[in-house]
């Protein structure tokens, strides 16, 4: 069976090659629409988006996984900063506050013309410690911030400036690895993926 990750991201491929199946990466150039402003909803509709945009574009048998993450601090939700004086909005708003990471992932599995889809989200409660402007400042200056959802990445340099978190890792890294290859066993996907030997190795650039 084909597996593809609907997703540029090298923190996704990573985590989804921690599950030990072979896979491509083909990142979806979808516009993002959106008809809800709960951040459940949010995270789910923009996964299943960037999932049916691959499938669509392809054919036969085939699964397809897209994820998506987004921060809510406030009520107010984070996305990707989309310039410096945004991501610096965004690390004044979380530093010194509790805040959440949500991740959506889609589920999609095309056999014999049937589509089956499974729509997950998990969210994380992440503290921040208090930064200083100057600290923000050399922060953004890394660019690290500026394609990360509320502007850090808590397995990069930003690490430095969490001060604790209340739920799954993976989840604020982008990509809940364990509930996923959970619910794909309960699909009875994960033995048809081992089982065949599609591909020789990862294949995502």
């Amino acid at each position: 069976m084909k597996v593809i990750l609907a997703s540029a991201s090298p923190r996704r491929k990573e985590l989804l090659a921690q599950m030990g199946i072979p896979f491509s990466c083909m990142p979806s150039q979808k516009e993002e629409q959106l008809t809800s402003d709960s951040p459940k909803e949010v995270v789910k509709q923009l996964s299943l988006q960037k999932a049916e945009d691959i499938l669509q574009q392809t054919e036969g048998d085939i699964l397809v996984i897209g994820s998506d993450t987004i921060v809510v601090c406030e009520e107010k939700i984070l996305g990707k900063p989309k310039s410096e004086e945004e991501a610096f909005y965004m690390l004044n708003l979380l530093q010194g506050r509790t805040h959440f990471v949500y991740t959506g992932v889609a589920i999609l599995y095309r056999k014999a013309g049937k589509v089956e889809s499974n729509l997950l989200e998990e969210h994380t409660a992440v503290e921040m410690y208090h930064m200083t402007e100057a600290e923000i400042l050399s922060y953004i200056a890394t660019k690290e911030p500026m394609d990360k959802a509320g502007a850090y990445a808590i397995q990069g340099r930003g690490a430095v400036y969490i001060q604790g978190i209340h739920g799954e890792y993976n989840t604020v890294v982008g990509f809940p690895i364990a509930r996923v290859y959970q619910e794909l066993k309960k699909m009875k996907l994960m033995e048809q993926i081992l089982a065949e030997e599609t591909y020789d190795k990862t294949d995502c650039k």
